[in-house]
């Protein structure tokens, strides 16, 4: 762990972000001299002028987009793999229905650990080289999420459900597998949220007991109005992920997002997501007050017909 404030996790009552000190060191792009230290990298030729630029925009809104970073020949051999897995039976897709003429299955938590082509993503050079960038730490995955569809899934941040010790040590990529239509319910996101104070279970008056006894309820009931309201009260307003093929959006561990509505049901909005954590980070699950292993590596919520949150099926082991 490199954290400044050393931490011994077997002595914590819990895996809970009130349990661990705010300790730095914080990630390089989120500290006071971000700007003058993206100049300095500048001038001494650690970073190109489109390196600079991408940091300096990372720094003011919490996310970066690269156009065609994927290209097509590896994003048709990563699906081709997808469908040959649930074909297989490898891979078992629940209905899922948005709507009663919804034509498409729900999403897959880490699919990559049933099909060897996700390495050509998770081992992506310029994918790694954008997040190695950010992080200025060695990127290491943590999960991935597939999806034939859009999620509709409620404004979060990701660090209630994936959390690192030290703070922040946490990103996403949402790459396009195909032209995203603005009626799929393509990813929304608040620009500059990431400089908002992080906001865990406690902060919304979620208890450990809460959780266990009524899972996501609890996190519909307090997490997801509380996000709202700070999204209308700081007057933060959304940006829409139109992406073609290919392009990657990489956000912050504490940017605001979630899945928009699909005002057509019969779009398709073919995508992966992956987080990534650094090497030395300690991660853990806030709301589940867990260690992040297998069984809490993060959480992929969707909500039913009724409306309600659902938690997407564990996928192996190890």
């Amino acid at each position: 762990m490199f954290a400044d404030k050393p931490v011994k996790v077997s002595r914590l009552p819990s895996f809970r972000a009130e349990h661990f000190p705010y300790s730095g060191p914080y990630p390089w792009l989120d500290r006071p001299d971000a700007l003058e230290q993206i100049e300095s990298k500048l001038q001494q030729g650690q970073v190109t002028e489109e390196e600079a630029q991408q940091c300096r925009y990372w720094a003011a809104n919490g996310y970066i987009i690269i156009d065609k970073l994927i290209d097509d020949r590896v994003l048709d051999s990563v699906w081709n793999a997808y469908e040959r897995a649930i074909r297989d039976g490898k891979i078992r897709l629940e209905a899922e229905p948005a709507a009663a003429d919804d034509p498409y299955p729900g999403r897959y938590l880490n699919p990559h650990k049933k099909a060897g082509a996700y390495c050509q993503i998770l081992k992506h050079p310029g994918l790694l080289h954008w997040i190695r960038l950010l992080m200025e730490r060695e990127p290491k995955p943590l999960q991935t999420i597939m999806a034939h569809k859009g999620s509709q899934q409620g404004a979060h941040s990701d660090s209630i459900h994936m959390t690192t010790y030290p703070i922040g040590y946490l990103s996403a990529a949402w790459i396009a597998f195909e032209d995203i239509h603005p009626d799929s319910g393509p990813l929304v996101f608040y620009p500059g949220s990431h400089r908002l104070p992080y906001v865990f279970s406690k902060d919304v008056g979620i208890t450990e007991s809460d959780f266990k006894e009524h899972g996501y309820s609890s996190y519909a009931a307090k997490y997801e109005p509380y996000i709202r309201r700070v999204v209308e009260e700081r007057h933060i307003e959304p940006h829409y992920f139109h992406a073609k093929k290919g392009d990657v959006l990489i956000w912050h561990a504490n940017l605001i997002h979630g899945g928009s509505m699909r005002r057509n049901i019969q779009l398709s909005r073919k995508s992966l997501v992956c987080h990534f954590f650094v090497k030395g980070a300690f991660v853990y699950h806030d709301l589940a007050a867990a260690r992040s292993k297998q069984q809490y590596m993060g959480t992929c919520l969707l909500r039913d017909q009724s409306g309600d949150l659902r938690l997407l099926p564990k996928v192996g082991k190890g």
